[in-house]
């Protein structure tokens, strides 16, 4: 150590001994003053009553859970997990012959030395599920979003986006130096005029497939027209729709029966397919060679561990295989929709198992919700920032693991509960 470092050393420990003498505080102004910022923005988040407090489950992920503080079953009607895959025996049987074989972790980024053949064979399978030339893998959707659109348009490109798409989405945009544009959601007459006047070299518009607040979903034939007419290019966030949205679970562009006029799809592992984590982006071998070349959560990151890899496998397998677990999902969408608007309730958006039980004021979706789970059932309302002022909703969410008899139960539930709210009559 050199001898001036020395020196600035003991004169350090000698002043920090006379500041304790004297009794001062060993925490930096700085510090105490961050800590009353921060505290500051948490007390008027409360005030505000949007505070969010998680509720901590004490089993697996499933139709059927336990939460902190009750050992009462609880049927769970507020959960990604559409397809009822992220505890199913056979899933999380190969997961542990996975994780025996190819271990806890590569502790690397997918370039210097995190690849293994079971992420290549991923990679194949998603390309093959989508109907693609390739894929690439990434931690998230969410890493999949921030690093897609930073490295394929420049400052010369333009970009559409929906007004509501995912926070992903708009913190990807944001990143990128491409003219940013936002077009009414779903408004096809103003994308259009956007479009229209647009002097971009390469013009990208992008939405979700489905949004999930509302349980709406994208006009992608009309999207993909204006796309084939101002010379665009589409991406759309499948999230909430890969693997049990649409005839045999391939999604929004299946359901819209406009499959292979999508450019760019990304998605996620970690909702219907066995609930667990890890993204993707899938399109061109083109695309997906750029994007390892330049996607910095792909490069700056440490690649997917085993386990999960094999939980999005299994599934993928699984669905290959057959398509009945997407046919259930819809059954049981169709039997919830029914009930609850036979008993006078209002369900938003369109044939999704994203079913928002529209009630409009915050106060009441938050007491609905709570007496909802006295009578055993796991759902939450969400009020403005979440939803817009005046449209406060439960939004159920259907899965294809849930019974006909688990459906009746939530809707005779929402039904009592209802009537003593007057909500419905």
């Amino acid at each position: 150590m050199p001898i001036f470092s020395k020196f600035a050393l003991l004169r350090g420990s000698e002043h920090l001994i006379r500041q304790q003498a004297r009794g001062y505080s060993s925490a930096k102004p700085a510090i105490a003053q961050f800590s009353e910022i921060l505290n500051e923005q948490i007390k008027s988040i409360k005030d505000a009553g949007t505070f969010k407090r998680e509720r901590v489950i004490t089993s697996s992920q499933s139709t059927e859970i336990t939460v902190q503080g009750s050992d009462k079953k609880i049927l769970n009607f507020c959960a990604n997990n559409y397809l009822g895959l992220a505890n199913n025996p056979e899933v999380v049987k190969y997961t542990k012959e996975i994780v025996d074989q190819y271990g806890a972790g590569l502790s690397s980024v997918r370039f210097i030395c995190g690849t293994q053949d079971i992420h290549k064979n991923l990679e194949k399978k998603i390309a093959k599920f989508h109907g693609r030339q390739d894929a690439i893998l990434f931690p998230s959707c969410f890493d999949a979003n921030a690093g897609l659109f930073e490295a394929i348009l420049t400052p010369e490109d333009g970009v559409f986006s929906d007004e509501l798409n995912h926070a992903s989405i708009i913190d990807g945009i944001r990143l990128c130096k491409a003219k940013k544009q936002r077009y009414k959601h779903r408004d096809m007459a103003d994308l259009e005029e956007q479009l229209k006047t647009s002097d971009a070299r390469l013009k990208l518009i992008v939405t979700d497939g489905v949004f999930s607040m509302d349980g709406n979903i994208a006009p992608l034939p009309q999207i993909c027209d204006l796309a084939d007419k101002y010379n665009a290019l589409v991406f759309i966030d499948e999230c909430h729709a890969t693997g049990f949205f649409g005839p045999t679970g391939r999604g929004t562009e299946e359901y819209h029966n406009v499959m292979g006029r999508i450019d760019i799809i990304n998605s996620t592992l970690g909702k219907a397919m066995g609930g667990a984590s890890g993204g993707y982006t899938t399109g061109s071998k083109e695309l997906v060679t750029l994007l390892r070349q330049k996607a910095r959560p792909y490069l700056f990151s440490n690649t997917l561990a085993p386990a999960t890899v094999a939980t999005g496998t299994k599934v993928l397998d699984m669905l290959l295989a057959s398509d009945e677990l997407s046919k259930t999902v819809q059954s049981n969408t169709q039997r919830f929709r029914e009930g609850m608007k036979k008993v006078g309730f209002t369900i938003a958006g369109e044939n999704h198992p994203i079913c928002p039980v529209m009630l409009g004021d915050a106060r009441l979706a938050s007491i609905f919700a709570d007496q909802m789970l006295t009578h055993g059932i796991y759902v939450i309302g969400f009020s403005f920032p979440v939803v817009p002022k005046g449209k406060a909703r439960i939004r159920v969410q259907i899965s294809a693991a849930h019974t006909k008899d688990d459906i009746d139960h939530a809707i005779a539930a929402f039904t009592e509960i209802g009537r003593s709210l007057k909500v419905i009559s």
